[in-house]
């Protein structure tokens, strides 16, 4: 019996280098709807086509660790109309660590990094939250 793969076991790597996640979300393609009719068509619907291609920004979570300030090194690198822009390679992986699953991100920049939620009486770890934006995402099935 074949069984679906879990979403425990990934790994994402930019610019050759692996970063550790907790979590990762946002890996969406949409296609826009273009509607066209004309006067003269007997049938009174429009037709439907496929238009552009829309990008939902990708939301990476991990645990903060002292000294590291990756994130917050790639955020600065922001100006207007500048910015560092990384590919990401998304990994869905088996037991034996071999991809399941590859999701290409293009030219990825960050636009929101968030910090932890802190309680006094919590007992979590300090997560901090990295929103990218991008400009195409391909995915392959392996």
């Amino acid at each position: 019996m074949a069984y679906p793969s879990p979403v425990f076991h990934f790994s994402v790597d930019w610019g050759g280098e692996s970063v550790s996640f907790s979590e990762v979300s946002g890996l969406n393609i949409e296609s826009q709807v273009i509607e066209y009719r004309d006067g003269a068509n007997p049938e009174f619907t429009a037709q439907k086509m496929p238009g552009l291609q829309k990008f939902g920004n990708i939301t990476l979570k991990r645990g903060i660790f002292e000294g590291d300030n990756e994130f917050f090194e790639w955020l600065n690198t922001t100006n207007l109309n500048t910015v560092e822009r990384r590919d990401l390679i998304i990994k869905l992986l088996n037991e034996e660590h071999v991809p399941l699953m590859t999701w290409t991100v293009k030219n990825a920049f960050p636009v929101k990094i968030e910090g932890p939620g802190l309680n006094a009486t919590g007992n979590e770890v300090a997560i901090e939250t990295l929103e990218i934006a991008h400009e195409g995402l391909s995915i392959e099935n392996e």
